[in-house]
């Protein structure tokens, strides 16, 4: 498949990747301060962050994640109601729907079809990232039928492939779309990596993690800068490189963060090298 984004900062000069990266980080995250502590826009002088729409710095901070961490949280004690309500939450991945619905919603696959369809805002779930059919027993499931009719049946074979892993993401993503035969098996990651959030002992947060289409120009940046042989390399050294370049960080970064991290620098640097245009979804209101 070709990357729509592997051009987008050709011919631009970041001179220092590494710091770039970090003053990002720092940036967004005192926009974040400011705004939830109630300060008056704009929250920063830079014109790109005025502009465009980013996520946060933590992915924690995110409304969709923040939607998907309190839908799950009271089932995080039982393993196999953690990851069903998983699935069903970044199949769904749209906190309006997420904040409305319980988990006792998930136990009946006819009611909470029409909950989705006729009580929820609409579109019941989110675009953010793209939802593929997948295969199950020969039989193809679009997104509303997974998230309702499958996922409950199928929890143990989730669950056999998740605890076959070694808490490595990456690993569990594989042996599941081995059989679920996804053209995109992101939906699968990111519920595989959300269960390191509840149960750090089942999925490692330290796990490696894939390049996604849209960090791959960034990730290269920084490892051509740091002259790594790898993506891998690359994210473990900036992870070890946190301390120097943002001594206060609140928490230790992780792979995932270091992976979707440099994608939001793909797009902020992209806004720069004007491949990227403040227009439509990329255009940030402040009153959203």
């Amino acid at each position: 498949m070709k990357n729509p984004y592997e051009n987008a900062l050709n011919g631009l000069n970041i001179v220092d990747p590494v710091k770039s990266f970090f003053d990002w980080c720092k940036e967004r995250e005192s926009i974040r301060i400011k705004r939830e502590n109630g300060e008056k826009p704009p929250w920063t002088s830079d014109p790109i962050f005025q502009q465009g729409r980013f996520l946060n710095t933590f992915r924690e901070d995110d409304k969709g994640s923040k939607a998907v961490l309190q839908f799950c949280d009271p089932v995080k004690s039982s393993l196999k109601e953690l990851i069903h309500a998983l699935f069903f939450a970044r199949w769904c991945n749209q906190q309006t729907t997420l904040n409305r619905l319980t988990l006792s919603d998930l136990k009946n696959p006819s009611s909470l079809k029409d909950l989705l369809l006729n009580q929820m805002d609409q579109p019941w779930s989110s675009e953010a990232y793209p939802v593929v059919p997948l295969v199950w027993d020969g039989v193809e499931y679009d997104r509303l039928d997974a998230c309702t009719e499958l996922f409950p049946n199928i929890i143990n074979f989730l669950l056999d492939n998740i605890l076959a892993s070694n808490r490595n993401v990456v690993t569990a993503t594989n042996l599941i779309n081995q059989t679920f035969q996804m053209t995109n098996d992101f939906p699968i990651f990111m519920t595989v990596i959300d269960i390191s959030w509840f149960r750090p002992d089942i999925i490692s947060p330290e796990s490696p993690v894939p390049t996604g289409i849209g960090a791959k120009p960034y990730l290269d940046r920084l490892q051509n800068h740091l002259e790594l042989e790898n993506h891998h390399a690359t994210i473990k050294k900036m992870i070890s490189l946190q301390g120097e370049y943002w001594p206060s960080i609140r928490r230790q970064l992780t792979p995932v963060d270091i992976e979707y991290i440099s994608c939001e620098n793909r797009k902020y640097f992209s806004y720069i090298n004007g491949t990227k245009l403040f227009e439509g979804k990329n255009l940030f209101i402040i009153n959203e």
